[in-house]
């Protein structure tokens, strides 16, 4: 499959891209030369080749989940700009 210069065109002006004569042969010709080289990868028997979603196997990193005391409420609120001992003052926004 090959590229042409009227489909970056087309391509550019559905991005909504301004690109110049000398950006749209290179385009072009890179364009040309990524499509050559997915070809060539096409060439490569992958029948025995398990799908995968990413090339590194990655495992769950979330942790345990452990029931455990948390933090009090005066605690929480030593730092607080403004409370009523129970809880955050904040301004009203309606």
């Amino acid at each position: 499959m090959k590229i042409t210069l009227e489909e970056v065109e087309y391509v550019a002006d559905l991005a909504r891209l301004e690109v110049s004569s000398e950006e749209k042969e290179q385009l072009t010709h890179q364009m040309n030369r990524i499509l050559l080289y997915m070809e060539k990868l096409n060439e490569l028997d992958t029948t025995d080749v398990v799908p995968t979603s990413h090339a590194i196997d990655l495992r769950n990193a979330f942790r345990e989940d452990v029931v455990r005391e948390s933090l009090h409420r005066v605690d929480s609120l030593e730092n607080a700009p403004e409370s009523n001992d129970e809880e955050f003052v904040v301004p009203r926004i309606i």
